[in-house]
């Protein structure tokens, strides 16, 4: 810890953030997950014909919005990310920007997006949008440094895209956002549970509760969370067709790719697994999501 924290003290303050600074600060894969998955809750959404211009704005005023709010958590976080190898490169602790930079950007930007978002959309999917913002940042990133339960509460605003892109469809919620919630919930449990194991020992350098303290007693309580997860994403496979809202064809592939899930993450569980197995828990998260997603879409009735 005190090593990092020097690190973190002697990074130098008179750059300047540049394109590429900004471009980075905005975390762009994570933001292209979310308008992918906000665009999937927005055509599940639309009744007749898609609305082009309403798309357009629902992408442009996301982007502003979720780009903003990971600028402001990195500037949050810009200590325990200079104590890590894997982010003490990121424009804040390597020096490339300054702080004030940094909250001036994500604060605007976070802004823009919500306000755009509710003169263009409506005010249900710029609340969706916010709140999203809120829990992020004032609930899940405090919560890292304290427990390990830091997880199960950011699924929470990692699984809200899709609920704004619906709210933007229709300007009202239903069952069916609310399954593309559950998806979107369940599915952060094994991926980041997965992310915490391969970065153990980075996490711990900086005080970040991603796994459990103490697994010598009892198992890991992660583990349970995991495969509990992973049942669910079997089970919600089969909802959307019960409830008429997708074909047989998304059923086959959710319950299959789920049931994957499940059994890669009982093998992670395992107490003599390494992080190869955690690594494939991680790669699977990054096919499952996506091609679940694709056949929602598709198969939609």
């Amino acid at each position: 810890m005190s090593g990092g924290t020097v690190e973190a003290q002697h990074v130098p303050t008179v750059a300047h953030g540049g394109l590429a600074e900004f471009y980075e600060l905005t975390k762009p894969r994570i933001v292209l997950m979310v308008l992918m998955t906000t665009l999937a809750g927005f055509y599940l959404g639309t009744r007749g014909s898609f609305d082009l211009t309403l798309a357009f704005n629902l992408m442009i005023g996301t982007t502003l919005a979720a780009g903003g709010t990971l600028a402001l958590n990195q500037y949050v976080e810009r200590d325990t990310d200079a104590m890590m190898k894997r982010t003490r490169h990121r424009p804040l602790p390597s020096g490339r920007m300054r702080p004030a930079e940094a909250l001036a950007f994500g604060s605007i930007a976070t802004a823009a997006g919500v306000i755009y978002l509710a003169g263009t959309t409506n005010l249900l999917c710029a609340a969706v949008t916010a709140s999203v913002t809120i829990v992020y940042l004032l609930a899940y990133t405090p919560m890292k440094r304290v427990t390990w339960m830091c997880n199960i509460v950011g699924a929470i605003p990692g699984a809200l895209p899709p609920v704004a892109g619906w709210a933007a469809a229709r300007g009202s919620l239903a069952v069916a956002p609310f399954l593309l919630f559950g998806l979107m919930f369940l599915w952060q449990l094994p991926h980041t549970f997965a992310v915490g194991r391969l970065y153990r020992a980075d996490y711990a350098r900086a005080g970040i509760h991603l796994l459990p303290d103490n697994t010598a007693r009892g198992g890991n309580p992660s583990n349970p969370v995991v495969i509990a997860a992973s049942i669910g994403l079997v089970a919600l496979g089969v909802i959307p067709t019960m409830l008429s809202l997708t074909g047989l064809v998304y059923t086959g592939i959710a319950v299959a790719l789920g049931a994957a899930m499940l059994v890669l993450g009982i093998l992670m569980a395992r107490r003599s697994a390494g992080l190869a197995a955690a690594r494939r828990v991680l790669l699977f998260s990054l096919i499952y999501l996506p091609v679940v997603l694709l056949a929602m879409v598709l198969d939609r009735v």
